[in-house]
């Protein structure tokens, strides 16, 4: 447990325009801001997904115990000849072991699944009421010390619990991952993210497609020659947030990285945020 507060600062995007390199730094992690979710992707499907998006320039994938597939994963890392070192891998402990020894061994077993030495990336998946918050962040701050996880995080984590997670954190964490798009308000928490130095990265970021017919993204689409997923992915990208979209398609896959060389105007920005009815994260 750090003995004051910590130093932070809010999480910069990185300025390159190419797919690999556009990235959020936080805690000393560097996180590309686009990734590939596989969340549902299993078997050679998704070892075949993974490959194909590290094909197509992504350099971040995500995945976690309770999605079944790691073993998947780490089969599309290898199958796709990129380097290791190239590759932000992220996995997530589900709320059940996120105590002392159990969230070690979780990791572990993910590590094992995967065939890797390390994640980049580490994160409690759910908070668990049932086992205290300081015993959780404890597990996972050792989990990094043993070298399991070159970086720690939460997911799901609101503002309140994500402000006590980095007070009773003794090295940073880098990323809460919680679902954003524009039908869902996650102000509280991007504000929390913001002051406390922490990525946040947005899960289900086109609301399972279910954003795409929306009158701001379609508009925004024909002005920019671009598709709804794109103009969407977007939105996160210039909010300073990291977002991981899921397909098995390879051309949604190649389409769903192709952000990183227009803008939408403040404008564009501000009616896409303001969809008919938004909803609180539950």
């Amino acid at each position: 447990m750090s003995s004051g507060k910590r130093e932070t600062s809010r999480p910069q995007v990185g300025s390159s325009q190419t797919p690999e390199q556009s990235s959020v730094s936080a805690g000393g992690a560097r996180i590309p801001a686009i990734g590939f979710g596989t969340w549902k992707l299993r078997g050679d499907a998704c070892a075949a997904a993974v490959a194909d998006a590290l094909a197509a320039g992504y350099r971040h994938i995500d995945t976690a115990a309770v999605y079944d597939n790691e073993e998947a994963v780490g089969e599309g890392l290898r199958r796709s000849g990129v380097p290791r070192e190239r590759v932000f891998v992220v996995t997530k402990v589900w709320p059940d072991n996120i105590g002392e020894g159990a969230l070690q061994r979780s990791a572990e077993q993910s590590l094992r699944r995967l065939g890797l030495a390390d994640v980049d990336l580490l994160l409690i998946h759910w908070p668990n009421p049932r086992i205290p918050l300081a015993e959780s962040i404890g597990a996972l701050n050792d989990a990094r010390s043993r070298g399991l996880a070159r970086h720690i995080g939460v997911s799901n984590f609101g503002a309140a619990l994500l402000r006590d997670a980095c007070r009773l954190s003794a090295a940073p964490i880098v990323a809460d991952q919680c679902e954003y798009h524009p039908r869902i308000d996650q102000s509280e928490t991007l504000a929390a993210c913001r002051e406390e130095g922490v990525a946040f990265v947005s899960y289900s970021p086109l609301a399972k497609r279910g954003v795409l017919g929306d009158a701001a993204v379609v508009r925004a689409a024909g002005r920019h020659g671009r598709t709804p997923a794109q103009i969407v992915l977007r939105w996160h990208v210039q909010q300073g947030c990291v977002a991981i979209p899921k397909s098995a398609d390879p051309g949604r896959i190649r389409e769903n990285l192709s952000v990183f060389d227009f803008a939408l105007d403040a404008d564009e920005m501000a009616a896409i945020s303001a969809p008919p009815a938004k909803s609180q994260p539950g």
